[in-house]
C-alpha cells in the first residue's frame, strides 16, 4: 500500500528517538483538496488506533492510515530528500490529480 524509502525511514527513527515516540504508529492522511485540486497530506505519531484504521509496516516503520485515506494512499511513496537545500519528506502519490511521473534520464 505505503512504501517508506530508506531516507524516510532513517528520518522517521530519528525523529521517533528525539522526540520520545518510542512505540508509536506514524499515522499518515491524505485529503482531497476540492474537486481536481492536489492532495494535502498530514503525517505524524498517534497515541489513538482506529480499529478501522489499516496498519501495515514499510522499511521497520508501523503505519496507520484512516479508512478515508486509504484509497487515495493506495501506491504512494513516502520519500525524504533534498529540495533546494532543504531536507523534507515528500509523497509520490499516482493519485493525485496532479502527479507526474518522474522524468527519465538520457542516461536510462
Amino acid at each position: 500500500m505505503i512504501t517508506v524509502s530508506k531516507a524516510a525511514a532513517q528520518q522517521v527513527m530519528r525523529s521517533i528517538e528525539e522526540s520520545g515516540a518510542m512505540g508509536l504508529p506514524l499515522r499518515i492522511a491524505v485529503h482531497p483538496n476540492g474537486p481536481g485540486g492536489s492532495f494535502h497530506y498530514q503525517m505524524g505519531f498517534d497515541d489513538k488506533v482506529d480499529p478501522t484504521d489499516e496498519q501495515l509496516q514499510s522499511q521497520g516503520v508501523l503505519l496507520i492510515v484512516d479508512q478515508n485515506s486509504a484509497p487515495l494512499a493506495k501506491g504512494m511513496t513516502l520519500d525524504y530528500v533534498e529540495i533546494e537545500g532543504t531536507l523534507e519528506f515528500i509523497f509520490i502519490n499516482p493519485n493525485d490529480p496532479n502527479y507526474r511521473p518522474p522524468a527519465q534520464s538520457s542516461n536510462d
